[in-house]
C-alpha cells in the first residue's frame, strides 16, 4: 500500500487517483464534455473515448411498486398484497421533521448544490485517500434517487439488482448524467418527495409512509422529531440499524442524526439533547402481506383473484407483462365476494367439518345470470402448517386448485338437460333394472362409437336393490337411479351430453378432454366445486350460462392519480331453452322435496339440487340453487385415498357417507345464511305427469285402487315401494304403511342406511292408510 510522504502529503499514486477522480466527476457536471471510457463504460488512461452523450438521454421515473388492496363487493378490505410494501404520499403528507432529518444526514448541502456536490466529492476523495480505502461516499440525494430507480426497475431479478448496485465507474457515470437531468426536470422538492417514497427503510417497508406504519403505527405526516431521526438513520444500513432487532444500535444512530440536525441548524442543540434522552417509542405493526392474511377465510379467493390477473389477457398480452402489473401493485381491486355469503360459507363449513378431519370440504356460491363468485371456502385453512394447505380445493388446477373430484350423480341433470333439449320428454321411461351391463354400442362424438367388452362387460348397479323400474325421469332423478341415466345417455348418445356440459362451462379440473363413455352420466369426470356451482347457475338463470368472474373493478395508483383498468367481463350465452332449464328445475326441486336431497331443503324458500356420491365413496356432493344463488359443496379426501365409510366427520360418526347426508346440510346452512334478507323467489315449474302405468307417489295403481289384503290386482302395482313391486302379502297399508313403515310418514328403518321420510309409501285398506318413508 502506498504510504504518505514525511511531510504528510499524498504519495504520487494517491495524488493521481485524486486528480483522476475529481476530473471525471467534475467533468460529469458539464453535460456534453467527453469522459474517458474503457469497454462499455469503464476507464482507461489511454485509448478510445465514448461521449458522455452516448448514454441514453432520458431517464423515466419508474412506477413505484406499491401494495395492492383487495376489497369485497361492499368495499371492505379482504387483504393487502405486495412485492414491496409501499404507499406513495405527497411531500405535504410527510412530517417536516422527517424531511429535514433525511437531508441533514444524507445530503446536508442538498439545497445548495446541483446534481453533484463538488465540495462533497473533494472532501470524500481526500478522506478516502487518507484512509487508503472507501471511508466516505459523496453521493447526493439526487444520485441516490437515480440508483434507487435502477434498483426498482430491476425488481426481484437478482442479476439486474446486482448490475444496478455494482460499484463501478461506468455505473457512476450513468448515475451522474441522469442525476443532472432529474435536477433540471423535477426540482428539489419533487426529488426529495420521490426519494422518501422509494427508499428502503428495513422490515419490508419501502418508502416513509410504510416505514412510519411499520415502526410507529402512524402516518408519516405525524412523525415527531426523534421518530423522524430514527427513520432517517435507518436508511444507511437497514439491517444494522433495525430498531426492532437492535434497539441500542438504532438509538446511537438516531442520536447521530439528531446531532447532525443541530449542526446544520435545523434544530437547536437543546432540542437535540432533549430528543436524545427520549426512548425510541416504538409501536411496531406486523407486516400484513399476502392472501394468508385475508379475513373471513377468503385467502383462497384472494389467491384466485391474483391468478385471474396473472392469466387474463386483458391485463397484459404476455405472462411477463401481467406479472409486472401484479408486482408493481398500487391496485385497488373491488371483487365480487359477498361478505354475508362468505361468512355463511365459512360458518357452515366450521360447523360440519373440522380441519383435522381425515377428509375435507370445499364450497362455492355464484350468482345466476351474472357469473359473479359470491363466496369460496374450505375446511383446510390457507397456510403452511398441519391440516393447512395452499391448494384451492374449490377451483381447477390452472387457477391454483387440484386435479378435481368425481362429481357423481350431480352430473345427471346435465344428461337430463341434453336429453330434453334434444326432444326427449321428461316422462321418458326405461326398464331401469337394479343391475345391468352398460348398453352397447353407444354413439360418441366425431362418428366414434363406444362399445362394451362382450367377453367381460362393464356393469353397473343402483344404490339399493329396491331401485328398479320401469320408471320415468322424475322418479329416476329424485331417487338418483343409475341404470335409468345410463340407458338415457345410451339412447341419446354421448356427444349431446358432452356438448351440453361444455355449454354449461363444465370441464375437467385437470384440463383434460372429457371422456367419451356412457359412464360420464354417473359423474366419473373430475370437476371442481366452482365449476359445478356455475353450471347449476345455468339452470337457475333459465338456461343462460355466464362465465365466472371474481373482479368488478380495478384502479391503479399512478402518482397521486387513480387510473381505472379494464377488467374481464362475464360472457353470457344460451346453453339451453328456458323450457329445458325449467323442466330440469322441476326435476331437481323434487330431489329436495321428496328425494335424496331432503336434508338440504331450505324450508319455505324454494330450492332445487342434486346429490352425488361416487364409487367407493371417495367423494360426496350436493349442488343446488335458488333463483338468485347457486352453490356446490364437495366432501372427500383431496388425495383420493380415504373412503368415507366408518368415518367421523365434524364429530359425527357415519357408516357410509351420502351426498344428501353430509354435503347436503352444509349446503343448506351456507345457503340459508347467504340468502338471509334476500327476496324469496320461485321457479318457473313445468307440469311433469307421474308415470301412468304404475303406482303414483302415494302407492296408488293406475286405476286408483289401493293394496288389499293380498295386494289388489285392480290397483295395478300398488303398495310396496310406492308401486315398484306387487302389493304386500298382508296388504300395502299394513306391510308398508303400518308394520314396517311409520304410519306418520317417518323414515323407513334400515340397519345400514339413513332413510329420509317418504321414500317408501303405501296406502291400503287393511293397514289404515299409513305412509311409510322414502330412502335418500
Amino acid at each position: 500500500m502506498p504510504k504518505k510522504r514525511s511531510g504528510g502529503g499524498l504519495s504520487p499514486t494517491q495524488q493521481a487517483a485524486k486528480f483522476l477522480g475529481v476530473s471525471v466527476l467534475a467533468g460529469a457536471v458539464m453535460a456534453g464534455i467527453a469522459l474517458p471510457a474503457a469497454g462499455a463504460l469503464g476507464l482507461a488512461a489511454k485509448g478510445s473515448v465514448k461521449s458522455f452523450d452516448e448514454i441514453p438521454a432520458n431517464l423515466k421515473s419508474p412506477q413505484l411498486s406499491q401494495r395492492t388492496t383487495i376489497l369485497d363487493n361492499q368495499g371492505n378490505q379482504i387483504a393487502t398484497v405486495y412485492s414491496r410494501d409501499r404507499t406513495v404520499v405527497d411531500l405535504k403528507d410527510i412530517s417536516p421533521y422527517m424531511q429535514k432529518a433525511i437531508v441533514a444526514i444524507e445530503d446536508s448541502r442538498f439545497y445548495q448544490h446541483g446534481a453533484i456536490d463538488l465540495k462533497g466529492v473533494l472532501r470524500a476523495l481526500n478522506k478516502n485517500a487518507q484512509e487508503g480505502g472507501v471511508a466516505q461516499g459523496a453521493s447526493t440525494l439526487t444520485q441516490q434517487l437515480v440508483k434507487n430507480y435502477f434498483i426498482e426497475e430491476a425488481g426481484d431479478d437478482p442479476t439486474k439488482v446486482a448490475e444496478a448496485t455494482q460499484q463501478t465507474l461506468g455505473r457512476k457515470i450513468k448515475e451522474l448524467k441522469y442525476a443532472i437531468q432529474i435536477e433540471e426536470k423535477l426540482g428539489k422538492k419533487r426529488i426529495l418527495e420521490n426519494y422518501l417514497n422509494i427508499t428502503f427503510f428495513g422490515e419490508q417497508a419501502y418508502g416513509v409512509e410504510a416505514a412510519s406504519q411499520r415502526y410507529f403505527s402512524k402516518h408519516a405526516k405525524d412523525l415527531n422529531l426523534q421518530e423522524s431521526a430514527l427513520l432517517a438513520g435507518i436508511v444507511q444500513s437497514p439491517s444494522r440499524y433495525d430498531p426492532v432487532n437492535d434497539e441500542a444500535e438504532a438509538t446511537k444512530r438516531r442520536n447521530v442524526v439528531l446531532q447532525r440536525m443541530a449542526e446544520v441548524g435545523d434544530i437547536s442543540q437543546k432540542e437535540a439533547d432533549e430528543a436524545k434522552r427520549k426512548p425510541l417509542g416504538l409501536n411496531p405493526s406486523q407486516p400484513k402481506n399476502g392472501c394468508i392474511t385475508a379475513v373471513k377465510g377468503a385467502g383462497f379467493f384472494c389467491d384466485y383473484v391474483r391468478d385471474v390477473v396473472l392469466n387474463e389477457p386483458v391485463f397484459g398480452k404476455t405472462k411477463e407483462a401481467r406479472a409486472k402489473l401484479w408486482n408493481k401493485g398500487g391496485l385497488t381491486i373491488r371483487t365480487t365476494l359477498d361478505p354475508q355469503a362468505q361468512e355463511s360459507v365459512q360458518a357452515s363449513i366450521k360447523k360440519h367439518v373440522y380441519k383435522s378431519d381425515p377428509v375435507a370440504t370445499a364450497a362455492a356460491i355464484v350468482e345466476p345470470g351474472t357469473g359473479k363468485i359470491l363466496a369460496m371456502g374450505q375446511s383446510r385453512p390457507y397456510g403452511f402448517g398441519k391440516d393447512e394447505t395452499q391448494i384451492n380445493l374449490s377451483v381447477n388446477a390452472d387457477m391454483g386448485g387440484g386435479a378435481g373430484y368425481q362429481g357423481g350423480s350431480t352430473f345427471k341433470p346435465i344428461v337430463a338437460a341434453a336429453a330434453i333439449e334434444g326432444g326427449k320428454p321428461p316422462t321418458q321411461q326405461y326398464a331401469s333394472p337394479y343391475e345391468m351391463p352398460y348398453p352397447s354400442p353407444v354413439q360418441a362424438c366425431d362418428g366414434k362409437v363406444w362399445r362394451n367388452d362382450p367377453h367381460n362387460p362393464a356393469k353397473l348397479t343402483n344404490e339399493n336393490e329396491s331401485e328398479h323400474g320401469p320408471m320415468g325421469m322424475k322418479e329416476a332423478t329424485a331417487k338418483s337411479v343409475n341404470t335409468y341415466y345410463v340407458q338415457l345417455i345410451s339412447d341419446i348418445g354421448i356427444c349431446p351430453v358432452t356438448q351440453m356440459a361444455a355449454k354449461m362451462g363444465v370441464q375437467r379440473a385437470d384440463g383434460r378432454t372429457m371422456d367419451q363413455a356412457p359412464s360420464i352420466a354417473l359423474g366419473t369426470q373430475e370437476v371442481s366445486p366452482l365449476t359445478m356451482a356455475n353450471a347449476y347457475a345455468t339452470f337457475a338463470s333459465r338456461g343462460m350460462y355466464c362465465t365466472p368472474i371474481a373482479i368488478e373493478s380495478i384502479s391503479q395508483k399512478i402518482g397521486s392519480e387513480e387510473k381505472p383498468l379494464e377488467v374481464p367481463k362475464s360472457t353470457c350465452t344460451r346453453a339451453m331453452s328456458e323450457k329445458t332449464a325449467d323442466t330440469v328445475s322441476t326435476l331437481l326441486k323434487g330431489v329436495v322435496e321428496d328425494g335424496t336431497g331432503q336434508e338440504a331443503g331450505l324450508g319455505d324458500r324454494p330450492s332445487a339440487g342434486k346429490t352425488g356420491t361416487t364409487d367407493e365413496r371417495y367423494a360426496a356432493w350436493f349442488d343446488g340453487y335458488t333463483p338468485n344463488m347457486a352453490g356446490a359443496v364437495w366432501v372427500g379426501d383431496p388425495a383420493h385415498k380415504r373412503q368415507m365409510t366408518n368415518i367421523t366427520i365434524g364429530g359425527v360418526p357415519h357408516d357410509k357417507v351420502f351426498g344428501g347426508e353430509v354435503p347436503g346440510p352444509i349446503w343448506r346452512d351456507m345457503m340459508t345464511g347467504a340468502l338471509s334478507g334476500k327476496p324469496v323467489e320461485d321457479f318457473n315449474l313445468i307440469d311433469i305427469p307421474d308415470d301412468n302405468n304404475k303406482g303414483d307417489a302415494q302407492g296408488k295403481g293406475q286405476g286408483g285402487g289401493t293394496g288389499g289384503t293380498n295386494g289388489d290386482s285392480t290397483g295395478g302395482i300398488g303398495g310396496l315401494i310406492g308401486g315398484l313391486t306387487a302389493g304386500g302379502t298382508t296388504g300395502g297399508g299394513t306391510t308398508v304403511g303400518g308394520t314396517t313403515g311409520d304410519p306418520t310418514g317417518g323414515p323407513f328403518p334400515s340397519p345400514t342406511l339413513s332413510l329420509p321420510g317418504n321414500f317408501i309409501q303405501g296406502q291400503g285398506n287393511a293397514g289404515g292408510n299409513g305412509n311409510g318413508g322414502r330412502r335418500g
